[in-house]
């Protein structure tokens, strides 16, 4: 099967003559992929070419509008950007090696398989930010996943731990898609409308409900506010939480992932408004808010937008008795197209379950994808979507930047530490103690 760096570069030399094709001595990636192009040719590049300019970089979120003030990463030293593949992963093993358990690697499941080969935990945004707090033992976690989850590390672990994101350009267009501002402006309208007084029943009117994939700030927000957070992994137990203590929900960023888990749970979409931060009310009229029981955010992710019934029903056609499984990011019509919808766990749990031979068909990043199938050759396993588009800042965490961290940790440097303020960690804390108590 054609890897995606053969796909990648491919398109580079047909859509972008010109452009800088990556360097002969850089590593492909190899994974295995269904599709015959890109979303964007300039997925060839090095990510240190990509961060000179500010943007989420070439993938899914290449036309989400990034905010001017999402982290940029500095220059990296041109020992590393020079340096080839086998002297990356030399520099790699031995810095680790020296550095011992003083510094855990924490590795998202959509890494490059490059990274997640030195990482000392690979998981879902759940299981790493148990991960984090379950280390008491390390100086130093090196988080190879996105800022918003390097900032709950943060916040999870002790003042003592640092916390290093290797590439601080590596955000999240999702998370960036509901900023602290909106978010008191929507909960200023809303009180508006509810009031703030408790209901007859002793329960809140409204529960704010944040998705991981949103900012310290917005935790923070849900904490002080009697809300809390959620992961793909334990949605369904954080709303059953928070109607045992209000009346509705307000659910941040994610549009997908509220409305998927809210229709699991039997509630009509009738009653699931969508909030547009730009428009008064969030583009509702008052009856409609106060009919609903789950307020909408209307953010989305860049990479699971792009699964869609139809790559479903082509799947069905070329391999009879597929099993298709996806992600609840994806829309409200996928999920329901599929035979199985869950975090990047569920994915796992349910490939390894999987009797030799199965053909499984699965929506969600091409990284995990194609580790899966060449963790499980027994079965076949392919993306949903025929074109190669990873996620574009997890993609921004290239060896060269962990190679680079950890030789500054062992010099006694601490590059990239993300640090949140401590008047924003104590609320994000109860927000985030209250989600890791909702285990599924």
């Amino acid at each position: 099967m054609t890897s995606v760096h053969e796909l990648i570069r491919g398109a580079a030399q047909r859509e972008a003559t010109g452009r800088p094709s990556v360097a002969p001595h850089r590593k492909p990636i190899v994974l295995r992929a269904t599709g015959a192009s890109s979303c964007d040719a300039g997925l060839a590049k090095d990510p240190w070419a990509i961060d000179e300019a500010p943007g989420y970089g070439p993938g899914a979120s290449l036309a989400d509008e990034i905010p001017s003030t999402a982290p940029r990463q500095g220059p990296l030293p041109a020992r590393y950007t020079q340096a080839s593949d086998e002297q990356l992963h030399q520099w790699i093993t031995e810095a680790k090696a020296a550095l011992g358990e003083r510094v855990q690697i924490l590795g998202h499941f959509y890494q490059r398989d490059e990274i997640i080969e030195h990482a000392d935990f690979v998981g879902d945004s759940f299981m790493l930010a148990q991960a984090a707090k379950s280390h008491p033992e390390a100086e130093a976690f090196v988080f190879c996943g996105v800022h918003f989850m390097a900032e709950t590390a943060d916040i999870l672990s002790e003042a003592h731990q640092a916390v290093i994101l290797p590439n601080l350009a590596a955000g999240c267009s999702m998370a960036d898609m509901a900023t602290i501002e909106q978010v008191e402006d929507c909960w200023r309208e809303l009180t508006s409308v509810f009031g703030d007084e408790l209901l007859p029943d002793g329960r809140q009117a409204v529960i704010p409900v944040t998705y991981m994939n949103s900012s310290a700030a917005i935790k923070a927000f849900c904490g002080r506010n009697g809300g809390i957070v959620c992961t793909s992994s334990n949605a369904r137990t954080v709303l059953e939480w928070a109607f045992e203590r209000g009346q509705r929900v307000v659910f941040f960023p994610d549009q997908h992932l509220g409305r998927n888990t809210a229709k699991g749970m039997g509630i009509s979409e009738d009653v699931m408004p969508l909030w547009r931060p730009h428009l008064a009310l969030g583009g509702n009229t008052v009856a409609q808010l106060e009919a609903s029981k789950v307020i909408l955010w209307n953010g989305f992710c860049s990479v699971h937008k792009r699964f869609t019934v139809a790559q479903i029903e082509k799947a069905r056609i070329d391999f009879p008795g597929v099993r298709v499984i996806v992600h609840p990011e994806c829309p409200a019509a996928v999920v329901e197209a599929a035979d199985g919808a869950g975090s990047t766990e569920y994915i796992r749990k349910e490939i390894e379950a999987a009797a030799p031979g199965d053909v499984i068909a699965v929506g969600t990043e091409i990284n995990m994808v194609n580790r899966l199938q060449e963790q499980y050759p027994e079965l076949t396993i392919f993306c949903l979507d025929p074109v190669v588009c990873p996620c574009s800042t997890m993609y921004r965490i290239h060896p060269a930047y962990l190679a680079w961290t950890l030789e500054s940790l062992l010099a006694g440097e601490e590059p990239n530490r993300i640090s949140v303020d401590d008047s924003v960690a104590s609320d994000s804390r109860i927000a985030l103690e209250r989600m890791l108590a909702a285990r599924p």
